[in-house]
């Protein structure tokens, strides 16, 4: 069994430099949200429901692990944005249990927007991410 070779400098300047440029990121995105009238975690929360696999709603546990939050933080996120008109609560109909949180069409159009600015971004930095931090240790090993 080999040990893992110790950190070099660039290393060092590869893990820094991801970070900053996810940081500018997540920056952007804070911005973007904030310049349409939403929170952060508003956008994330349109986005995650947009986003789930084959369907057009997700539950709250679903999206209570798409934004790493406790389940009661996000029945409370999801009532602020009730509240605004950006989604909707229903429980399902086989499993009352079971709650599911759609887009409405304002919430449709906030998301695009958004989505929008978020692609352009992300294609501006895609020559920053093509050099991983992974990719910089496995040249090693």
């Amino acid at each position: 069994m080999t040990s893992p070779s110790r950190l070099q400098k660039d290393d060092f300047e590869a893990l820094s430099e991801f970070r900053y440029q996810l940081r500018r990121f997540l920056r952007f995105s804070e911005e973007a949200a904030q310049s349409e009238g939403l929170t952060p975690l508003q956008y994330l929360l349109l986005l995650h429901i947009k986003g789930s696999p084959g369907r057009d709603w997700a539950s709250i546990s679903e999206l209570a692990e798409r934004l790493q939050s406790q389940h009661h933080g996000v029945v409370a996120l999801v009532t602020r944005c009730v509240k605004a008109g950006l989604v909707t609560r229903t429980p399902d109909d086989r499993d009352k249990r079971l709650v599911q949180v759609r887009l409405t069409t304002l919430g449709e159009q906030y998301l695009h927007r958004l989505a929008q600015l978020h692609r352009n971004e992300l294609q501006s930095l895609s020559g920053v991410f093509q050099v991983s931090y992974i990719s910089a240790f496995n040249d090693r090993d």
